[in-house]
């Protein structure tokens, strides 16, 4: 099928670069980008067969990467960076692959039994470098993507909480680097995560508002946008 032959060879190709160099980042960066650009060239995928397409890479560069012991979360910011970087090399919306690619990283990360937090911490810094890269708006993706990964926690089963703070995390992480301010990161991943939060129960805005009330790495969290 084409869909294994997708995380096959990206799950390969992962594990042949990262021995080959001992780098991780850069090796998940220029494998996912690459295999973005040449399926969706090859096969003209369009509209939702994106997100399927993001799947099947994540999902092999998350398998490469647990395979040989590596970072999860420094796979997970590679790899986010790399579905943004292909996207837009192969003309494709960046916004909307970045949201499936951290998805597909929550999804395969609980898939192989790994820590779904520190995953999404590297992923939210893989957002906010794609989105700096591609040129898309920072903040924008950050909330988007914090949604995305609340919702996806609960679909797998994870703790929606822990996930929450650990959007939050990676976003003041990855806030410096790209010139944003930490506190307008952590407020754009809060208000994401409880938006996320509030698309599925009151129990998981309850779960998540306790988690990010107060200080977080550092930063006083606020959200900007009144929830009812």
């Amino acid at each position: 099928m084409a869909d294994k032959s997708i995380v096959e060879s990206v799950k390969d190709a992962v594990i042949k670069s990262i021995r080959g160099t001992g780098e991780i980042a850069n090796a998940l960066v220029d494998t996912v980008s690459g295999t973005m650009v040449n399926t969706i060239k090859r096969t003209g995928t369009v509209g939702t067969a994106i997100t399927a397409t993001v799947s099947d890479v994540l999902r092999g560069a998350i398998q490469g990467t647990t395979e040989l012991g590596a970072d999860v979360g420094v796979a997970a910011q590679g790899a986010v960076l790399g579905v943004m970087r292909g996207a837009k090399e192969a003309g494709v919306e960046t916004l909307d692959a970045g949201t499936s690619s951290v998805r597909a990283v929550v999804r395969s990360t609980a898939e192989v039994g790994g820590d779904v937090g520190v995953a999404v911490k590297g992923a939210m810094i893989g957002v906010l470098a794609g989105a700096k890269e591609v040129g898309v708006g920072a903040l924008d993706a950050v909330t988007a993507s914090a949604r995305i990964v609340v919702k996806s926690a609960a679909e797998v089963g994870g703790d929606v909480g822990t996930v929450a703070k650990s959007a939050v995390e990676g976003a003041i992480a990855g806030a410096k680097s790209v010139g944003l301010s930490a506190e307008d990161a952590a407020s754009a991943a809060a208000t994401g995560a409880l938006k996320g939060a509030a698309e599925i129960s009151t129990t998981a805005v309850d779960q998540v508002r306790t988690v990010l009330t107060g200080t977080i790495s550092g930063v006083k969290v606020v959200v900007k946008e009144p929830f009812k």
